[in-house]
C-alpha cells in the first residue's frame, strides 16, 4: 500500500483536484483507492457529498480514538462512493479541534500514519488532501506520505506559498528523521497570459530536480466534473487536463520509487 500526500500551504492551488484525478486515475487501472479529507474545510467531502449518505464516524473519529485504533475501527470512518474501487474518509469542521486535542501530547503527529497502517491490505492506495494551514493535521499528512505532490498555481503569490511548502517540509523531515520523495506540479497553467508564462519558467529554474515535466493547463472540464461530483475520469475519457493527470502519473509517479 503507498499513500500519497498532497499539499501546499496555499489555497486554492489544485490540491482536491489533484486528489481526486489521481484517485480516478488509478482506480481506473484497477486499485482500491482511498481518499482521505484532512481539510476542515472538508474540500473533498463537499465534492461527493451527494454520493456520501450520513456517517457518524469521519477523520475526527480516527484522532478521537486514538488510543485503540483497528482496522475495524478505522474501517469505520470509510465510506464506499459509487464509483468501482474509490472510497473516502471523511472531514467534519470537529477536525479544527485536533489541534487543541494534541496540545502537549506526545505522538500526535503520527496517528494517521498509524490508522494508514491499519488499513493494509484493505486498499492499494492512499491519497491524503490536506489544509493549507501549518499544524498537527499537516504534520500528521506529511507523516503518513511514501510521497509528497506539491501542486503550484503558476502565478506569484502560490510560488511564495511553494517557497514555504519547502521550508515547512524540510523541517518537519528532518525533525521525523525520513526521507520523503518530492513532486512539484504546476497546475492551472495559461498559456495566453505572460504572467503564467513568466511563472512556469521560474518553476522550471528553482526546482528542476523536483518539477514534474507534465504542466496541469486550465481546462473548463474539471468545473464540469466537480458540479457533478464525479472524478474527471470518470466524467470524461479525455480532455487536456485529463491527459495531462495520466501522463504525470504513469511518466513520474509511478516510476518515481514510492
Amino acid at each position: 500500500m503507498r499513500t500519497w500526500t498532497v499539499a501546499n500551504q496555499k489555497g486554492g492551488v489544485g490540491k482536491t483536484t489533484t486528489v481526486i484525478t489521481l484517485a480516478g486515475l488509478l482506480a481506473e487501472q484497477g486499485r482500491r483507492v482511498l481518499m482521505v479529507d484532512m481539510d476542515p474545510q472538508s474540500s473533498l467531502t463537499h465534492y461527493f457529498s451527494r454520493s456520501l449518505g450520513k456517517s457518524l464516524a469521519d477523520v475526527y473519529t480516527v484522532f478521537r480514538d486514538r488510543g485503540a485504533l483497528t482496522q475495524d475501527k478505522v474501517m469505520e470512518s470509510v465510506m464506499p462512493l459509487p464509483f468501482e474501487r474509490l472510497s473516502v474518509m471523511t472531514s467534519s469542521p470537529l477536525l479544527a479541534t485536533v489541534e487543541k486535542m494534541g496540545s502537549g501530547q506526545s505522538g500526535m503527529g503520527r496517528i494517521l500514519r498509524e490508522a494508514i497502517t491499519c488499513l493494509e491490505g484493505q486498499f492499494d492506495d492512499v491519497l491524503v488532501d490536506t489544509s493549507p494551514t501549518l499544524g498537527v493535521l499537516l504534520v500528521n499528512a506529511i507523516a503518513a506520505a511514501d510521497q509528497l505532490i506539491l501542486p503550484v498555481q503558476t502565478e506569484f503569490l502560490a510560488m511564495k506559498g511553494l517557497e514555504r511548502m519547502i521550508r515547512t517540509l524540510a523541517m518537519i523531515v528532518r525533525s521525523q528523521q525520513r526521507n520523503v520523495p518530492v513532486v512539484v506540479v504546476a497546475t492551472m497553467y495559461d498559456r495566453r497570459t505572460l504572467a503564467a508564462q513568466q511563472c512556469l519558467k521560474e518553476l522550471q529554474d528553482s526546482y528542476k530536480e523536483l518539477l514534474a515535466e507534465q504542466v496541469i493547463s486550465v481546462d473548463t472540464k474539471f468545473r464540469d466534473a466537480s458540479h457533478a461530483g464525479v472524478p474527471l475520469s470518470y466524467f470524461v475519457s479525455e480532455s487536456r487536463g485529463l491527459d495531462a493527470y495520466r501522463n504525470l502519473l504513469q511518466q513520474r509517479l509511478l516510476t518515481s520509487g514510492a
